[in-house]
Order: C-alpha cells, then sequence, then structure tokens
C-alpha cells in the first residue's frame, strides 16, 4: 500500500556526518522527495530537516522484507536490494500488479510469482539486514537497471526467464529485463 504523501511529515536534527543519502535509507524515503521536501539546502549539523511522508507502509515494508530474507539468504547485500528494487519496479510496470502485497502474491497459471510465498517462506520474519536492504531499495526509488524479475541460472528450469535482457548479476541471482 502507498501511503499518502499530503500526511504529515516529521522533523528530524541532522547529525554529524548526515547525508541525503544517509537519511533517505535510513528511513526507506526515496532521496528525490527527502531532497524536493528540503529544497536540497545544504545539511548543516543541529538543524532540522523534513522528513516527507513515507511513501511504503510499515506494513508492506515487512512484507518485503520477509520476501528479500527468504529469496536471498546468503546472498551479498547488494542482492538483496536488487530484489526488493525489483519489487517495486513491478510495482512501478503496467505488466504487474499496482501495489507491493499484490506483486509479491501474484499468481499466474496456478503458480506464485515468488517461491516463498508457495513454500511459506515468507511467513518467517525478516532479519535486519533484510530491512535495511528493503529501506535503501525505497531510498533508491526504483532505480537498479529496470529489473523486473531475477533468478539462480543454477537451478532455474524456465526456458522463458533465460530469454530475458540480464541486467546484472550478484551473488547467484541473475536480474533480468
Amino acid at each position: 500500500m502507498l501511503i499518502d504523501k499530503a500526511d504529515a511529515a516529521t522533523n528530524r536534527t541532522i547529525q554529524s556526518g548526515d547525508t541525503y543519502w544517509k537519511v533517505a535509507k535510513g528511513f526507506g524515503i526515496p532521496i528525490g522527495d527527502l531532497m524536493k521536501a528540503n529544497n536540497s539546502k545544504a545539511l548543516i549539523t543541529g538543524q532540522n530537516i523534513i522528513l516527507p511522508n513515507a511513501t511504503v507502509s510499515p506494513a508492506d515494508k515487512d512484507l518485503m522484507a520477509r520476501l528479500v530474507r527468504a529469496e536471498a539468504v546468503g546472498e551479498p547485500y547488494a542482492g538483496k536490494v536488487a530484489v526488493a528494487v525489483v519489487v517495486l519496479n513491478r510495482v512501478k510496470s503496467n505488466q504487474f500488479p499496482n501495489t507491493i502485497r499484490d506483486v509479491i502474491y501474484e499468481k499466474s497459471n496456478g503458480y506464485y510469482a515468488f517461491t516463498p510465498v508457495q513454500n511459506g517462506e515468507i511467513n518467517k520474519a525478516a532479519d535486519a539486514e533484510s530491512k535495511r536492504a528493503v529501506n535503501e531499495a525505497i531510498a533508491l526509488d526504483g532505480k537498479g537497471n529496470g529489473s523486473l524479475y531475477f533468478f539462480n541460472p543454477k537451478t532455474a528450469t524456465s526456458d522463458w526467464v533465460f530469454s530475458r535482457e540480464a541486467t546484472v548479476t550478484i551473488g547467484n541471482h541473475r536480474f533480468a529485463r
């Protein structure tokens, strides 16, 4: 579920070492939204900045983090971020449902799009790294080579998935569009 951006924003006092990117990642706010809310002005320690409303609900962040944990356990952190970016890219694509929940639970020809939904792994709690990866993906605001799919080329059995244009390989996952 996307959050209405008209809801009240909050403030945060800038700490030494803060950057727009660091704050965006920490709070799971698209970096462009954060910069726009603050007119891209320089960050000065001790001053307050506006944290715009979250664009993703806490429930959807949790669902994404559980998917990331299940799909990318043992994968590098960058791969976890990329899995979350795939979900966000699908929400923005007219080829897929337009909510995070509907993308994750999408079923086609009797099969779920994501194996952890089918096997129940999605129901296990997310770890801290997966939660952090989701916040970073949200901060990236759908960047990431436009990937809409990911798979493990060593275990994938679908010829169709191999026909997709590869965008990047991270760990054991190949990302594609």
